[in-house]
């Protein structure tokens, strides 16, 4: 596994225009009334837009033969933005597995994608490839041990996984109530990604803030969410940082979160 440490993924440009990038807002549920995310005047860009667009590079590691792909998951996710996106234009990467932390029975593989816009890291949780003698990496992100700040509540619709998918990530277990059984889900579930960018609209309206000055973001994806989930959100204020947990019921679906807004 140490083999992988630091090999390319190469090189991409994608190209985007506003229609796209309002899609997204649309998708991960910015509401019509936010006309600066959903309408071309004065439009700005959702800085999580940027992980949709980098998608193509944690999607390289497994038929490069990384893992198999049929059982690894999206374990966590971090984003850190240099500049503002713009509402079209051409956006250029480069990727490479960063580090490969051995957990004993798994391999987690951190993907980095870097731009002039943002840096991101996949972390991708791949059973059955650890024990190769490796480092265990850094422990997850725990819990803070006060009360939260506040709770806050955000409730998914019915077609949000079907509108995020026409995004790029088209895995069918997104779409098809036969692929997310066949992945052990008992119906098509949300994309981690939107999960994680639908909760930063909320959170960042009740510290006001404007969700497009998000300039860090990281979440660990500790359960799945289904379409039309509701979801209880809690936040903690940190030395300028917000960190949050989001449920559904009692099952913690978002841990180790934490946003920084400009």
């Amino acid at each position: 596994m140490n083999d992988w440490r630091g090999r390319s993924l190469g090189t991409r440009e994608t190209t985007h225009d506003e229609t796209r990038a309002i899609l997204y807002a649309l998708a991960v549920g910015a509401p019509a009334s936010a006309l600066d995310l959903v309408f071309e005047k004065n439009l700005r860009v959702l800085p999580t837009f940027a992980l949709t667009l980098a998608q193509w590079a944690p999607d390289e590691l497994g038929p490069a033969g990384a893992f198999d792909m049929s059982t690894a998951v999206h374990g966590s996710q971090r984003l850190r933005v240099r500049k503002p996106l713009p509402s079209a234009g051409t956006v250029e990467m480069r990727a490479r597995v960063g580090e490969v932390w051995d957990k004993g029975r798994a391999a987690v593989f951190e993907v980095v994608v870097e731009s002039d816009y943002f840096d991101a890291t996949w972390s991708i949780f791949a059973p059955g490839e650890g024990g190769f003698g490796g480092e265990r990496g850094p422990s997850s992100q725990r819990r803070p041990s006060t009360e939260p700040d506040r709770t806050l509540t955000l409730r998914t619709t019915g077609n949000q996984a079907a509108l995020y998918r026409l995004l790029g990530d088209r895995h069918h277990m997104h779409i098809d109530p036969e692929a997310a059984k066949a992945a052990g889900m008992p119906r098509p579930f949300m994309h981690g990604l939107c999960t994680l960018a639908a909760v930063t609209l909320p959170i960042a309206e009740a510290h006001e803030r404007h969700p497009a000055a998000l300039s860090e973001l990281d979440g660990r994806f500790a359960s799945p969410v289904f379409p039309g989930d509701e979801l209880t959100i809690e936040t903690w204020s940190d030395d300028g940082a917000i960190l949050f947990e989001a449920s559904v019921d009692d099952r913690t679906v978002l841990s180790g979160g934490r946003a920084v807004f400009a």
